[in-house]
């Protein structure tokens, strides 16, 4: 006899779920692969521009082909995040009004792409359409990574050769003169105006890293500008001084554009992973190596416990145990000391993370085991103010190198996670969604929801999250293990119901700081019945 499937929809309930729904984090044993317990956890990976020639190798169409492998590769491993580097040395992988295309993209600094197209506006809807979010990477200083760069006319050096500064055959602009600093400032606040970027993003490269027997030549700025800033000229250490307060008028004053322009940027920074070393400070670690606040001039710390930065990532690269910086100390270090109000994230290399690595030799054989990254993935989730990690570099996992994407999708990210919310920014979750209703056609239950109109654009929903829970689950969204899809759009086409069955769902929003709403809460009763 003909079947005919009919769906018959109960409302069971309408539930006001906590807005805070992170579950506490275990401390693991430092052997367990697992993930993060709590539902929320930056997964990040950075895309190195610089250096690259795979781009200049592929034409348009095969360039966006392969980025959306590649960020479909990331997605589906289990990231939710993506730093993409678009300005590698004072050149733009984006259409700008300010610098040069980038000689990685097309192979000769100032040569448009063609047909033209925009990298970065590319990159962002693809990262968006998968509910990741999209941090726009700049090196803001350097300004040449190699001294044999053919610059393009419209290259800065090219109208203001008085603002730069060589060091060690590459070209940085000075930090100590304003102008370099409005300069980039208005490359900042070009992304920031006309991108829909989630957020700002600066690496390691302030002042450049020491080379012995070479001096940053940046005499004439010390000593035009240091005794305005109310700098003693005669103190031991009055030039590294001045070049801390440059760049932390630098930070400050990007933080404060980025934050009229768009409240919901974030601003963001991965130094070198040693603040301070515990002999030249007190408070420093006990490690051994370069120094962000001696020798790169990056006062860090001041940064987030001044509220100028939004989230840092401290490049803590090396091994457990390494003489002298070891990873353990180091992560305990940056979680004790890094307030509550900055996000912190763990950087984690995925090559000084494997088993057998020689911490003396500059090109070891790896093996493809797992178990030193085990131990450091579960001192990074269990350290009490960790709230992700972000992994160098993305070509390592597309490429499996070490097997490390199978472990990252099999062993790390098991599940979903949603992005921390920056509820420091704004605690203000999204209205719930309302009117939840379905249809079921050829085994696809097509779900619809309204959303509360508003003009406040920190209220609108940036996406929706769906839970679901078969008959005997306890409806609960405190984690990830039920959340099975994340959609742009007020609907979602659930593939696989099995029929009979009951189903309930939790259906949520989430803002532009990742805030997520309270839930709402609808079963759907599906039978078969026969004549």
């Amino acid at each position: 006899m003909k079947k005919l499937i009919l769906l018959f929809l109960a409302l069971v309930l309408v539930a006001a779920l906590p807005q805070n729904l992170d579950a506490k984090k275990k401390k693991k044993k430092d052997s367990e692969p697992e993930a993060l317990t709590g539902k929320s956890e930056f997964r990040g990976a950075w895309i190195q521009t610089a250096w690259q020639d795979r781009y200049q190798r592929m034409s348009p169409e095969q360039c966006q082909a392969y980025l959306t492998k590649l960020v479909d590769m990331l997605h589906d491993t289990g990231f939710n995040a993506v730093i993409f580097q678009v300005r590698p040395e004072g050149d733009a992988f984006y259409e700008s009004q300010y610098e040069p295309w980038s000689r990685f993209l097309t192979g000769k600094q100032g040569k448009s792409p063609m047909p033209v197209w925009d990298p970065m506006a590319f990159m962002i809807e693809l990262c968006h359409e998968r509910q990741m979010e999209f941090h726009a990477w700049i090196n803001p200083y350097r300004m040449s990574a190699s001294k044999t760069l053919v610059m393009d006319s419209q290259h800065l050096f090219r109208q203001h050769p008085e603002w730069f500064v060589r060091f060690d055959d590459k070209l940085y602009l000075n930090p100590g003169l304003p102008e370099s600093r409005a300069f980039i400032r208005a490359v900042v606040s070009d992304i920031v105006s006309r991108y829909d970027v989630d957020a700002l993003h600066m690496d390691d490269y302030f002042y450049p890293y020491p080379v012995p027997g070479k001096e940053f030549d940046d005499r004439e700025a010390f000593a035009a500008y240091a005794p305005a800033m109310g700098i003693d000229t005669t103190q031991p250490d009055a030039i590294g001084n001045f070049r801390r307060r440059n760049v932390d008028i630098l930070i400050k004053t990007v933080g404060e554009d980025i934050k009229k322009l768009k409240p919901w940027v974030r601003f963001g920074i991965s130094p070198f992973g040693i603040y301070r070393n515990q002999r030249t400070w007190e408070g420093g670690s006990a490690t051994g190596g370069t120094q962000c606040y001696d020798d790169l001039y990056a006062d860090v710390l001041l940064w987030a416990r001044s509220g100028w930065i939004d989230y840092v990532i401290p490049q803590v690269y090396w091994e457990i145990g390494h003489k002298l910086a070891d990873y353990s100390t180091l992560v305990k270090w940056w979680s004790d000391n890094v307030p509550e109000s900055c996000h912190l994230y763990i950087g984690q290399s995925i090559e000084r993370s494997l088993d057998g690595l020689a911490t003396d030799s500059k090109t070891p054989s790896l093996p493809q085991s797992h178990r030193h990254f085990a131990q450091k993935l579960g001192q990074a989730y269990g350290a009490g103010n960790v709230k992700g990690n972000c992994y160098w570099y993305a070509y390592q996992i597309e490429d499996n190198k070490f097997g490390v994407r199978d472990y990252l999708r099999n062993s790390v990210f098991q599940y979903k996670s949603l992005l921390p919310a920056f509820d420091n920014l704004d605690k203000k979750a999204p209205e719930k969604v309302k009117s939840i209703d379905a249809t079921l056609a050829n085994h696809l239950l097509t779900l619809t929801w309204k959303v509360k109109e508003t003009d406040d654009y920190a209220q609108r929903p940036k996406y929706f999250n769906v839970y679901r829970f078969a008959k005997g689950e306890k409806a609960k969204v405190s984690d990830c293990s039920h959340l099975i899809a994340q959609t742009n759009e007020p609907t979602f086409v659930d593939k696989n119901v099995e029929l009979p069955n009951t189903y309930t769902y939790i259906i949520t929003a989430v803002d532009v700081f990742n805030n997520e709403s309270k839930g709402t809460k609808k079963s759907f009763k599906l039978k078969i019945k026969k004549k």
